[in-house]
């Protein structure tokens, strides 16, 4: 029998086994808040109840055992990960999650193949606001609608609830967020695959192809997996105002390879080089100088192209247009689909350039007007315009002709007597030029007239002429001369011999008056009269006749015979 001491020896204490709990216990608080493993004991309806090795077991809904929506697959004595979020509810059963386990697994391994760059694979299984969510075999992750496809897709149908790979943009532990995208895990398949159809093509090859896209600028051909560019002038020789002309989406076509961008893949087309090109040996086919028919296929602000045969086009300038509608728009001289007959004018066969002309297949109207009107004829028409240097008359087929200031009046400046004309008034003129070759025309107003230098071109330096007064001013009278309309002035220190007498004031519009030419210079048109110089001259004259005799008159008496034969014409 043993003593009290060995006993107390032997039991332990209440504060022993309190101590002994506490530590059972907190080992197992430890386990709250992780996965651990445990075993399916039995399964009840829609419930997995798990033994983890704690008092009770814990009960799962099996629905968290199913992946994208497949029955699970559980039979008691399987072993299972869970996450233990309690030890003990108010039933005193373990609070167990199967998904929130996955969760955990899954968060652990997306975060290496983020970090690794690798590609994970989901299922998606929702549409959401601005995209769709994708589990990722327990996280779930938001896929935008702009990472789905290449492409806008309308119908996400197919893509729902199928595994597919996706590759992680973005992930936010603490927020748990996770953003995929499918888009890139595409775009790098198909750079793949389009490094190895490119290397597969040459340039030059020939091949068919289907018309994927229409755009303004061309159309995208389809080779079997990459998409080349058949631009629109690449489409045929002639013009192609729009890519739809010549084909159509759907359409199987065959295309002949022009160029690939190694760097860019890039691959450009073309329909034309399978046909022969029409600008071969242009320059025998269209020589300078000769007239063909063609079809306005374009109006610009600088001319018209005209097509002369199917890929051949030549450019009729704005200045080769019209011989006489100057700064006038192509548009109002022809018209698109109209038939004109041009002529060649110039032919680049490197920069597959012609240059038309339409006004040279009709008739030169300054060469016609010549024809019709030599020098010398007598024209009418109207003052078109006026300007700092003379008129502008409009004459037939549309020309114009130039009368020069000089060539207004035969007295007058221009300047004076340009105030005398209007616009829109008609005006007879001589034709004094014509040069077809500059488009010019010179009329002249004046010419009409006879130049009242004829009148006095008998006369030489010291004749006496009688004048007429037209005009007295302060210093002096204006004449005209020898009834002509030629007029000329006669200072003041020219109106006398006498000083006294040399007063404009004395003269009165109409008189007629005595004096002597002094200069003539008909190419200048210019006259010098002097009643001074005649005065001076008839002196001289009657000194010489009278002062020779022995008649014994004195110097007065002779002055006086002069003066007065002068005056009435007396011999006496």
């Amino acid at each position: 029998m043993s003593t009290p001491e060995l006993s107390n020896q032997m039991t332990p204490s209440m504060e022993d086994f309190t101590a002994m709990l506490d530590e059972t216990l907190a080992a197992d608080v430890a386990y709250e808040g992780n996965v651990v493993r445990g075993r399916i004991v039995s399964i009840e309806k829609d419930l997995a109840v798990i033994d983890v090795g704690l008092k009770m077991e814990g009960r799962v809904p099996l629905k968290e055992f199913s992946v994208a929506g497949k029955d699970p697959d559980l039979n008691v004595g399987d072993e299972v990960e869970v996450y233990l979020e309690r030890i003990e509810n108010a039933a005193g059963e373990a609070v167990l999650s199967r998904d929130k386990a996955r969760r955990e697994e899954s968060w652990v391994r997306l975060e290496k193949q983020f970090e690794a760059g690798e590609k994970v694979t989901g299922i998606i299984f929702s549409k959401v606001k601005g995209g769709f969510t994708v589990d990722l075999d327990g996280a779930v992750a938001f896929l935008p609608g702009s990472q789905v496809d290449i492409r806008p897709v309308r119908d996400i149908g197919p893509l729902m609830h199928q595994e597919q790979p996706f590759q992680i943009l973005k992930m936010d532990r603490r927020r748990g967020n996770i953003v995929v995208s499918r888009r890139s895990v595409l775009e790098e398949t198909r750079a793949e695959q389009r490094a190895d159809i490119v290397a597969r093509l040459a340039e030059g090859q020939v091949m068919d192809g289907v018309v994927k896209n229409i755009t303004d600028y061309g159309a995208f051909i389809d080779l079997g997996g990459i998409d080349g560019l058949l631009h629109v002038t690449d489409m045929a020789w002639r013009r192609v105002n729009h890519p739809s002309e010549i084909v159509n989406v759907g359409d199987t076509v065959k295309v002949q390879i022009v160029r690939i961008n190694p760097d860019t893949q890039r691959i450009s087309l073309g329909m034309k080089q399978l046909q022969d090109d029409p600008w071969q040996s242009i320059d025998a086919k269209y020589p300078l100088g000769a007239k063909f028919e063609g079809t306005v296929t374009n109006i610009a602000d600088y001319g018209a192209f005209v097509e002369l045969e199917p890929g051949v086009e030549g450019l009729i300038h704005v200045s080769e247009m019209s011989w006489t509608k100057k700064n006038v728009h192509p548009g109002k001289i022809v018209s698109t689909s109209q038939t004109v007959e041009v002529q060649v004018l110039e032919v680049d066969s490197q920069k597959r350039r012609i240059s038309l002309g339409l006004k040279q297949t009709q008739d030169n109207p300054w060469e016609a007007f010549l024809t019709a009107h030599p020098k010398g004829t007598e024209v009418e028409g109207p003052i078109r315009n006026i300007t700092e240097f003379g008129l502008f008359i409009g004459l037939d087929n549309g020309v114009d002709g130039m009368v020069h200031l000089s060539d207004l009046d035969w007295n007058r400046t221009g300047d004076d007597a340009i105030k005398d004309f209007t616009k829109g008034e008609n005006v007879r003129a001589v034709v004094l030029d014509v040069d077809p070759s500059k488009e010019r025309i010179s009329l002249g107003i004046k010419q009409i007239g006879n130049d009242p230098m004829e009148a006095i071109g008998g006369f030489k330096r010291g004749d006496p002429v009688t004048c007429e007064v037209v005009a007295v001013q302060e210093n002096g009278i204006e004449v005209k001369i020898a009834d002509s309309e030629f007029t000329t002035f006669i200072k003041r220190s020219d109106l006398s011999r006498d000083r006294s007498e040399q007063r404009p004031e004395r003269f009165n519009v109409g008189d007629k008056v005595d004096a002597s030419i002094t200069s003539l210079d008909k190419a200048s048109r210019r006259v010098g009269v002097s009643v001074k110089a005649l005065e001076i001259a008839e002196e001289k004259q009657a000194v010489e006749q009278y002062g020779s005799s022995d008649s014994g008159a004195s110097l007065g008496d002779i002055l006086g015979a002069a003066i007065k034969k002068r005056v009435d014409g007396s011999d006496e």
